[in-house]
């Protein structure tokens, strides 16, 4: 109670000098009542008394009033309202000071019943002769938007925005560009930012001018950009490098991501290439004598930055060099650099580093320089035998951890190299008793189970292990399983009881799932097929990549495009920590144009600019996280780079079953098609229904519903080695895709995943990709992969088209195909015929279209059987005049129905075939 009524007693005393005729006086109340307001006091019963003091000339005073107001506004709108016409007025003040402070405290008063009074306001002081007013009106803007989008698109702000780019001061300039960048990121499709040359022509001369967090604003702006060619690429560039001497290093590393953008369009044979590379290297470095934590924030961007361009930074090895005072962060980001930059010419350097923070205190960052160490020797070759010298060395140390660690990384040295460096196993089994972690036991166990025909104790090293089976962790559990089991594959007879007992421990008295099932597994080929056991349990087995932690390069690309953002030290696309809508855009690297280099995914609007000039096959470009959304689809729809679809109703040569094609299908107008024959129909017919009739194949062909013959789909040389050929198929009412899979590379492929973008008639694949093994080198495959039509459905253009991502071990590709419609045909497709005859009468005659097949040998009965097979069915027959008239039906898989007539003349081999496109009716 005291302390209630010694705020009661305060806020009197407040609320009286308040009230005050002295300014100084008035001054000093509105203080205190900030003061309260700041550490946490509620002051909201002055409301009304502080809102009076606004009626001032005194800038100080209308600045502490203002904060006041930005507080309480929203919880007491009503009373706000009272402020109002202070802020119209102010807004009108002849000192610029005061009007933008009048403007820029009305955005921030987030009450929906002020801001229709902020309109008229915020729309003089976007246009006042002030630049100091504009920039303040410019964020407003945003502010507005993001409290009433739709008041702001109606007041016509965002075109005024959009102006302001043009203005004659370049903060203005600044503050336009990031108001519309922030509008933009809550609404991504909006196309606020709609920049052209003549735009970016300003935003590069503002550049030069601004402060520099309004240089941040232009360049991020920049980096959204995608330059026409390779010289307007080299342009910009130039305009741009200069930042790259700016002493705060935000602006530093937005340039740089500007440059590493917009360096994908240059090509690697011009020499300003290479002058850009030399000039990214100093602001790097000089980023990495800044205070630990900028440095760590550096070093997060330069690890993206050296996986994408490692020749950046291949001579600045030694400023990656750990300092003794550096924090851990620092030294472990550090070591990872150094070995992404490790090469032949400074491999001795490396090492003699490594082998020295060995030795440290720190006993993470030694674990770290140990597998660095094993890292190295995988990556270079020509150095394995020195880092494999260095492990031994500390080992000898007889330092329990190092030791562990060096057990880890020989393990992977082994598989990288195999039958090379056997001869230290002894060494290792020298150390056995002193490790404790799963992971070092677990590689010592996979190094005794793969060499056991080289350690004559084999059996006696395994069976120390088996005697605290239940104690073990699941990892050296497991291991210790397949260890034995190839201990028994290759001296059978010395150790049928040992096999016996891990195998009773792990399948009878293990309640792991894992453990278990890999026991019964082994149990099973042991006692059923010795010999197939020993191909899959001593298989020859791939060998192991030179770096396996660097980032997926769809992934990769997108994060360049964040450089300097927290997504550059998550190393995670915004999407996986920013929750809503906001941020989420995905972002890719532009293609490479002007030399005769291949992107694997190129930028949409580069395809769609035409640059592309390949036709066969068409390669989807890279469009939003797809390899992040590999098996998560949600594609944005890909630009295909394959020549445009036929204008022609009646042209046959893609997919034009209808005649005028299946658009009409999808529900696009239906114009009058049409009715003239086509002047050639020998072209093989795609997708369309010559292919049924078997042009060419004549009478003695097979019954049953046809399937094109294989194609490629993706080349070896657009796939890094992996040849996709394929075809269609429907059988027993399930839509096959028959793949064939050849590994041309050098390399075994693995890890396979497949994913379609969304299209016309919702194929999607109704299980994984099922490839088994992994794909040797010159290895050929055949996969079937059935289909369903319960995908998301997006119009595609020709309709048939599927584009699609395939990934494995090595990359994500893309390609696209063509599947013939027939596939989408169902078995229950055949209309009873009063049905049929109702609806034939129903559909316009603008609806029908005509063509002839030709040279077809086939009697309407023969024709109809042959066609029933691939699930067009005929509902009647009559003969006119000598002339069999078939009429049948066919049903899509979307429940879409087509009705067709078929005129067949006897000893005439052009049939004339009328289809009725019934207009979307779903019976």
């Amino acid at each position: 109670m005291l302390c209630f009524h010694v705020c009661a007693g305060e806020i009197f005393e407040l609320k009286a000098e308040l009230n005050s005729d002295k300014k100084e006086k008035k001054k000093e109340a509105v203080k205190k009542v900030i003061a309260s307001m700041t550490v946490g006091k509620d002051v909201s019963a002055l409301f009304p008394d502080v809102v009076n003091c606004m009626q001032t000339d005194n800038l100080e005073l209308k600045k502490l009033v203002y904060l006041y107001l930005m507080n309480y506004a929203k919880s007491q709108p009503d009373m706000a309202i009272m402020a109002v016409n202070t802020f119209v007025k102010d807004c009108e003040d002849p000192n610029p000071l005061i009007r933008a402070l009048a403007v820029r405290t009305m955005g921030c008063i987030r009450v929906d019943k002020i801001t229709e009074y902020l309109c008229e306001p915020l729309r003089k002081c976007l246009k006042d002769e002030d630049p100091y007013v504009r920039k303040t009106a410019a964020v407003c803007v945003a502010k507005l938007h993001d409290i009433n989008a739709q008041l702001v698109e109606d007041q016509g702000f965002l075109d005024t925005l959009k102006d302001l780019i043009s203005d004659s001061n370049p903060m203005v300039v600044a503050n336009a560009v990031a108001a519309l960048s922030e509008i933009a990121e809550s609404h991504p499709n909006s196309n606020l930012l709609d920049l052209n040359p003549q735009s970016i022509n300003k935003l590069l001369t503002a550049l030069n001018e601004c402060t520099e967090w309004g240089q941040i604003f232009i360049l991020d702006c920049l980096a959204n950009y995608a330059p026409r060619d390779d010289r307007e690429s080299q342009s910009i560039c130039e305009r741009v490098t200069p930042r790259l001497s700016h002493a705060n290093s935000a602006v530093v590393l937005s340039a740089v991501k500007v440059l590493m953008k917009f360096m994908e369009m240059l090509p690697k044979d011009l020499d300003y290439y290479g002058t850009l590379l030399k000039k990214l290297a100093p602001p790097l470095v000089t980023l990495l004598s800044a205070e630990p934590e900028l440095q760590y924030v550096a070093l997060r961007n330069i690890n993206l930055i050296v996986q994408k361009r490692p020749e950046i930074l291949k001579h600045e090895m030694k400023v990656f060099f750990v300092k003794y005072n550096d924090p851990i962060y620092v030294k472990l980001e550090k070591l990872d650099i150094m070995i992404r930059l490790a090469s032949q010419a400074n491999i001795a350097q490396v090492l003699a580093e490594l082998k020295e923070y060995a030795t440290e205190v720190d006993v993470d960052f030694v674990r770290k320089a140990v597998r660095a160490i094993g890292r190295c020797a995988i990556k270079v070759e020509q150095s394995a035998e020195r880092c494999v010298s260095t492990l031994l060395d500390l080992i000898q140390t007889k330092v329990n951890y190092v030791v562990q660690e060096a057990i880890v990384v020989i393990k992977d040295i082994f598989r990288k190299y195999p039958n090379k460096y056997e001869s230290v196993i002894a060494t290792l089994c020298e150390n056995l008793d002193s490790l404790d972690e799963p992971e070092a036991r677990a590689a010592m166990i996979w190094i005794v189970g793969e060499y056991a025909e080289r350690i004559d104790n084999a059996d006696e090293l395994l069976e120390s292990f088996l005697e605290g089976f239940h104690d073990e962790s699941t990892q050296v559990q497991l291991q210790l399983l397949t260890a034995i089991v190839k201990l028994f594959l290759k001296k059978p007879t010395e150790t049928q009881e040992l096999v016996q007992q891990v195998l009773s421990l792990a399948t009878q008295d293990s309640d792991n799932p894992d453990l278990r099932d890999r026991g019964y597994i082994y149990w099973r080929l042991l006692s059923t097929d010795p010999v197939a056991a020993k191909e899959v349990v001593l298989a020859e087995k791939p060998l192991i990549s030179e770096e396996t932690d660097l980032i997926e390069p769809t992934l990769l690309e997108e994060l360049i495009c964040h450089i300097g953002t927290l997504a550059s030290v998550y190393h995670k696309p915004p999407s996986a920590f920013v929750e809503g809508s906001r941020g989420v855009m995905h972002k890719r690297l532009p293609a490479r144009t002007g030399s005769g280099e291949s992107t694997e995914s190129p930028d949409v609007g580069t395809i769609a600019g035409g640059s592309g000039t390949e036709t066969a096959p068409s390669i989807i470009p890279s469009q939003g996280d797809l390899l992040g959304d590999l098996l998560n689809l949600d594609l944005a729809p890909p630009t295909t780079t394959g020549p445009p679809p036929p204008t022609s109703g009646m042209q046959m040569g893609g997919m034009d079953l209808l005649g005028g094609g299946l658009d009409s299908l999808m529900g696009a107008g239906f114009g009058a098609v049409p009715a003239v024959m086509p002047a050639s129909l020998n072209a093989p017919m795609g997708g369309g229904l010559g292919d049924l009739f078997d042009l060419g194949g004549g009478v003695g062909m097979p019954l049953g519903a046809y399937i094109p013959p294989k194609t490629v789909w993706l080349p070896a040389m657009k796939a890094k080695g992996l040849e996709i050929s394929g075809t269609f198929a429907r059988r027993a009412g399930v839509i096959q895709m028959e793949l064939t899979l050849t590994n041309k590379a050098m390399s075994v492929m693995t890890d396979f995943a497949i994913q379609f973008n969304r299209n016309s008639f919702g194929l999607a694949p109704a299980g994984p990709l099922q490839v088994l093994s992994p794909l040797s080198p010159n290895q050929t495959i055949e996969v079937s992969l059935p289909l369903s039509t319960v995908g998301p459905v997006m119009k595609m253009e020709p309709l048939n088209n599927l584009q699609v991502a395939v990934k494995n071990n090595i990359d994500v590709f893309y390609f696209s195909c063509q599947y013939p419609i027939s596939m989408l045909f169902v078995e229950d497709g055949k209309m009873e015929r009063q049905v049929f005859l109702a609806t034939w009468k129903d559909i316009p005659n603008e609806n029908e279209s005509q063509f002839q097949i030709k040279d077809c040998h086939l009697n309407s009965d023969a024709a109809s059987n042959k066609l029933q097979a691939s699930n067009i069915f005929t509902i009647a027959k009559r003969t006119v005049e000598g002339q069999d008239m078939l009429y049948m039906s066919i049903k899509l898989s979307n429940g879409i129905w087509v009705l067709a007539e078929l005129r067949v003349q006897t000893g005439n081999p052009n049939y004339t075939k009328s289809m009725n496109k019934s207009h979307l009716k779903l019976f």
